[in-house]
């Protein structure tokens, strides 16, 4: 199996390996890490030996940016989408670019973490909530604690301009009363950095060079099981969440096979694997991975996928102007 990664996405871009990326079976854009993806990729290769799969990986905005510039030239090269968040795949959705599929594992997930229509799948639930380095002086337990003097120029965060998860986290906490926009402006007063991604944060956090760090959930859960010095929380406000969704292109010159990928993504092997790379997964019935608390106990704060679409460019802006972030 070919794998492709993001080093040569702009290869790709440029058409340089169309001709390997035609040759496969199904092609996967995606924005899981890369062993993540190798993981997914593996367990459905080997439920389906027949089907050759090639992957690209890079952070949602990337993926995003690459497939809209292949569609623009009439020649997109992805069959399926699996990327961090519904606003997106909500956006490709209006614009007629989604393959509706009604999957008949379906019927185990919760309504609301699917299309009504089939158009896109939720896989998991990541959510973003605080992680902390154990030689921090605060232990946090909410986001107001982030913008506490004991907090000051401590903080990292990663930038909605290289995180999809980002993004809709800052468009969750801005909707939330108490917190807002005029949250963001306490954290940049109090010297919080916003850049980049996820990765970066955690590594920020875990070497020390940050104590805190506003991060998705796996990361920092995961660290700390190999041993990290960090600890995650999920503060008492609530915290945000994206569902990694798996959808279809209309384009898709596979469907047979794109609709194989996923069912298995959905299925209950699928999701013990999601649950075994120590996500919460989105199927009813999958024990949560070690690390995180009950899943009843976890306060997954409310977000209109539609008008977060809305909202999107504003509230990049809105966020690039508070942290002087340039795109």
């Amino acid at each position: 199996m070919k794998k492709l990664l993001s080093a040569f996405t702009a290869l790709v871009a440029l058409g340089l390996v169309a001709g390997a990326a035609n040759a496969a079976d199904l092609v996967l854009y995606t924005s899981q890490p890369n062993e993540d993806a190798q993981a997914t990729v593996d367990g459905f290769k080997a439920a389906n030996p027949d089907i050759d799969v090639e992957w690209v990986r890079d952070g949602t905005p990337q993926i995003m940016a690459k497939l809209n510039a292949e569609i623009q030239a009439g020649n997109p090269m992805a069959d399926v989408l699996l990327i961090a968040d519904t606003v997106t795949l909500e956006r490709m959705k209006q614009a007629g670019q989604l393959l509706a599929y009604m999957s008949p594992e379906a019927a185990n997930f919760d309504a609301a973490l699917y299309d009504a229509d089939g158009y896109y799948y939720s896989t998991k639930l990541i959510t973003t909530g605080i992680m902390y380095n154990t030689q921090a002086g605060m232990k946090p337990t909410s986001w107001a604690d982030l913008a506490k003097p004991e907090a000051k120029g401590l903080v990292a965060m990663p930038s909605p301009l290289a995180s999809g998860a980002a993004l809709i986290h800052a468009q969750t906490l801005a909707g939330v009363d108490g917190l807002g926009w005029d949250y963001y402006k306490q954290l940049k007063d109090n010297g919080a950095v916003a850049a980049g991604g996820n990765g970066g944060v955690l590594k920020a956090v875990a070497s020390g060079e940050k104590a805190y760090g506003v991060v998705v959930d796996y990361l920092p859960i995961r660290e700390k099981a190999k041993g990290a010095p960090v600890e995650f929380v999920f503060p008492t406000e609530g915290v945000s969440a994206v569902t990694e969704p798996a959808a279809i292109l209309s384009s898709t010159k596979h469907a047979d096979a794109a609709k194989k990928f996923i069912d298995y993504l959905l299925s209950e092997n699928g999701q013990k694997i999601a649950a075994k790379l120590g996500y919460i997964p989105a199927r009813n019935g999958i024990d949560l991975p070690a690390g995180y608390p009950a899943r009843e106990k976890i306060k997954v704060l409310p977000i209109n996928a539609a008008e977060a679409l809305k909202a999107s460019e504003e509230d990049v802006k809105t966020f690039s102007d508070i942290f002087g972030i340039k795109g």
